[in-house]
Formats: C-alpha cells, structure tokens, sequence
C-alpha cells in the first residue's frame, strides 16, 4: 500500500459506459474490462467503492421530457442502477473479487440495505461495495450519490471515470482548441459551469473537500496510476 496515494476511493462510472458497442443494455465486455482495471489495486489492499448510472437502461430526465412524472421515472432510474450493480457483482466476484451490493432502495432478496457503517466495514474487510439505487430520492442524479457516499465513507477521492481525459474548457470532441486543466478549482467549475458533474455533486464535495479526480479509464494503467498519484486526469480541489 506504500505506494499508493488514495487508500480508499469511491469510483464513479456511467451507466452508458458499460453499453460498450452495443445501443442498449450491457456489453458482457465491459464489465469485464472495469474487472481487470481494478484487480491489481484489488489486490494490493485498495478500498473501493462503486456508483454506477443506470443510463444504459433508462434515464429518468428523459421519461419527464417524453411526459412521464418526473419522481416516477427518477425511480425507474434507480432501478436500473440496480441492475448494472448486480451485473457488476456478478463480473468481480467471477474474477476473484469479494462484492457487495448495497441498495439505497431496500430489496432484502437480492441486495444489502446500504447502513454507512456496514459500508465501512465491507470497504475495512477488503470487500467491493457497489452503492445501487442513487440516493433512494427521486431528483437526485447518481453524481450526487456518489459525492454523497464518497464523504460518507471517508473516501481519500472521488474518481469519476469518462470517455475523455480529463476536464476541458470546452467540448474536446467538438474543439480542436480546447484546453485541458490538470488542476481546477469547485469554484472555477461551478462558475464556467463544465460538465464535470452536476452541480449538487459538486457544491456537496466543496463543502465537505473532496478531491473529484476525472480521468479516462479506458487508458492502460489508469486506474492504477491515477491512484498511485501519477498526474493523469484534471483534480478538482479547494483553491491554493
């Protein structure tokens, strides 16, 4: 572990992710590729917890704009988190992986009821806890969850996982010329207002200093190296 600068982190990951190729769903490969990412620092005693969005699935933002009550398909939402939660179970305990699932929703039949202090204590014993269900409140993204379990659970950072490498002034994709930050501040994020996370997310770690790492996953060694301390990704922190 003395190599280590975060010995405890909570993992964000969207729902979209584990779509991989496909349109809809879950790519078996993903998951399997979010597996082999973890297992070295795993294995090296890491604390990891996970949030992963049920975008892949349904999201609740677009049930409201197609009409459906807004509350009514945030829990769907939940739901679906659900789902990629107990997927991921299934993924890491396959490879070797002690999991828990822990549902904000109760579900006695197929999850834990999430109880911080039992979440600690899966996290002590060396176990994967995947937090499913959000917040169990509808208006609530799975941003603001993983910001809320993130200070709850004491972690060192709060690493959210996208398809770019790290936060921008603007769209990467759409902006030959946009400029990556390696360190930003809350300030500066809510104030720009960069798609970083939502800004509930992020008011919540500024109030409670917590360090938000975004990072690209996908790289080689990423996860490993973004939790060594490598410079890889932009820090969202308090200002200097």
């Amino acid at each position: 572990m003395a190599d280590y600068k975060y010995r405890r982190v909570l993992l964000k990951l969207s729902g979209e992710a584990l779509m991989g190729s496909r349109r809809f769903g879950i790519d078996p490969e993903v998951p399997q590729r979010i597996a082999e990412a973890l297992k070295p620092a795993y294995d090296d005693g890491v604390q990891i917890a996970v949030v992963i969005g049920g975008g892949n699935i349904y999201r609740g933002l677009e049930g409201a704009a197609e009409g459906m009550d807004r509350a009514q398909g945030d829990n769907m939402g939940m739901l679906a988190t659900v789902i990629n939660s107990l997927a991921l179970q299934d993924c890491f305990e396959k490879n070797g992986f002690e999991c828990r699932v822990m549902s904000a929703i109760e579900m006695h039949a197929i999850s834990e009821t999430y109880i911080r202090r039992r979440a600690i204590r899966h996290l002590e014993k060396g176990r994967i806890t995947i937090f499913a269900a959000g917040t169990g409140n509808p208006y609530f993204t799975t941003d603001t969850c993983a910001a809320l379990r993130a200070c709850e659970i004491g972690a060192d950072v709060l690493m959210k996982a996208t398809k770019v490498d790290g936060i921008y002034d603007k769209d990467p994709v759409k902006h030959a010329d946009a400029t990556r930050y390696d360190v930003i501040t809350y300030r500066d994020v809510l104030r720009k207002r960069l798609q970083v996370m939502d800004a509930t997310a992020t008011a919540l770690c500024q109030e409670n200093s917590m360090p938000i790492l975004v990072f690209n996953m996908e790289q080689d060694g990423a996860i490993v190296r973004a939790l060594r301390g490598e410079p890889i990704g932009t820090i969202v922190v308090e200002e200097s």
